[in-house]
């Protein structure tokens, strides 16, 4: 490994990817299955295939499943950039260690509090990603700009 790819900082948020990838891949399927248990599709050549029901709107368990998609892209895609801009700015190890494992515990918080539509859980674990996310773009700045 290089030195840049061996840094706490990388391996850090390196983990941290994988865990929001896996988190993504995890309400893509999900709303792959939802879908086949209303047996629901927006595409008139689905219904045959997979014996479904066309339909100009998504049920309310498909749209759930399709807002927790949706609202995790919107939060995981901003913190990976500003994880990766912190990195190759040579952020140091233990600060990406606690941005990237308080982001990740709160993203999978939030998924499954919106999958079980439990609140006040959900909105909790929504102002804690949104918070680190605010304090990584900070620290990232920091690390950019030059001294006053």
């Amino acid at each position: 490994m290089s030195p840049a790819t061996n840094s706490s900082a990388f391996l850090a948020f390196a983990l941290a990817a994988i865990v929001l990838c896996v988190n993504l891949l995890f309400l893509w399927v999900r709303s792959g299955a939802a879908r086949n248990a209303v047996k629901s599709t927006p595409n008139a050549e689905d219904v045959a295939i997979f014996g479904s029901q066309l339909a100009e709107a998504d049920p309310p368990p498909i749209a759930r499943v399709l807002r927790a998609h949706a609202n995790a892209q919107a939060s995981i895609y901003p913190f990976l950039v500003l994880g990766a801009l912190y990195v190759a700015a040579g952020g140091p190890g233990r600060p990406a260690l606690a941005y990237c494992t308080i982001f990740c515990v709160a993203r999978m918080a939030h998924s499954y509090a919106y999958l079980a539509a439990k609140q006040p859980w959900r909105t909790v674990a929504f102002v804690a990603g949104l918070l680190v996310t605010a304090v990584l773009l900070l620290h990232v700045l920091w690390l950019l700009l030059p001294p006053m």
